[in-house]
């Protein structure tokens, strides 16, 4: 399983339509999303030569698409996003004047069904995508069949511990869920290892923001895009007074401001040899991997 217990999966038109009406407002609201992009970009060092194709999946506005084509002025750069407001976003500084090498590709795509030929891509880049799928392994598969042998993934992820306080605030007045859930490293490691990755190596960080008020918290999430888009999602809106109860269960911290708990993992794995096993359809393996053989290192921020 590597979707959390009770969770019934994303919708995706709701996550659409979220990200997109996000998209003029998530430069200046996503602080985090910055911070934990450029960390994975740091771990592009992994990579030794130059790379002829390289995807950036969940693109958003392109900030990571720029700065691997200031990397690799030569390579093909392709941003994949699957709101179109995100993508018009990506190009928006661009001018009728502006050079090839700065420009790249902007394809609208689901993570889950990618436009690309197999073995065709050496790099596949992913910062804060990947936790919106609900059936990881096979979107895994899906990143395996496009990229080339000894080509590299690297993505990062939202881990379970993601908005605990937020959650366990609405737990306190209703039963019904309100934040969206999230994989754990374990499960992120498992997919990577049925979908026959080499040398998978993961890692998390923890972050703690904090706010004035939780109305502060909830305003930068809509900004951002990060709406609960779980299915089984409450559909009506939340009642003032249920809102207020969650106000109040959520804890303040002794200087009286309010903390968000962020659980981020990395992961970087290579493309396997032609002919690797990978599991079978219909959700079983053809060989299985022990989740302890998957290197985890864990680095908290100073």
């Amino acid at each position: 399983m590597n979707m959390p217990p009770h969770s019934t999966g994303f919708d995706t038109r709701q996550l659409r339509r979220a990200f997109g009406r996000a998209a003029s407002r998530y430069q200046t609201a996503a602080v985090l999303q910055h911070e934990v992009e450029s960390r994975l970009l740091e771990q592009l060092d992994y990579l030794q030569a130059t790379p002829q194709r390289v995807v950036d999946l969940g693109a958003g506005p392109g900030n990571a698409s720029r700065v691997m084509r200031q990397r690799w002025p030569k390579a093909e750069l392709l941003a994949l996003d699957m709101a179109v407001p995100m993508l018009r976003e990506a190009g928006r500084d661009w001018r009728w004047y502006t050079p090839a090498r700065k420009r790249f590709g902007r394809i609208c795509a689901d993570a889950r069904a990618l436009p690309l030929q197999d073995h065709s891509v050496d790099v596949i880049f992913s910062s804060l995508c990947l936790q919106w799928v609900e059936d990881l392994p096979s979107v895994l598969d899906g990143v395996r069949r496009v990229l080339r042998p000894g080509g590299l993934l690297l993505f990062s992820t939202f881990g379970p511990a993601s908005l605990q306080e937020l959650r366990e605030a609405f737990a306190a007045v209703d039963g019904e869920p309100h934040v969206s859930g999230f994989a754990p490293i374990q499960s992120v490691g498992d997919a990577l290892m049925s979908a026959g990755f080499r040398n998978p190596v993961l890692d998390s960080d923890r972050f703690e923001l904090t706010y004035p008020d939780v109305p502060a918290l909830m305003h930068e999430l809509r900004a951002i895009g990060a709406s609960n888009a779980q299915q089984d999602r409450r559909r009506t809106l939340t009642g003032k007074q249920r809102m207020q109860r969650v106000f109040e269960a959520y804890p303040a911290n002794a200087d009286a401001r309010y903390s968000a708990t962020y659980e981020v993992i990395y992961a970087h794995a290579w493309g396997p040899e032609p002919g690797q096993p990978m599991r079978l359809q219909g959700g079983g393996e053809i060989a299985s991997f022990p989740a302890g053989r998957i290197p985890i290192r864990r680095r908290w921020p100073v």
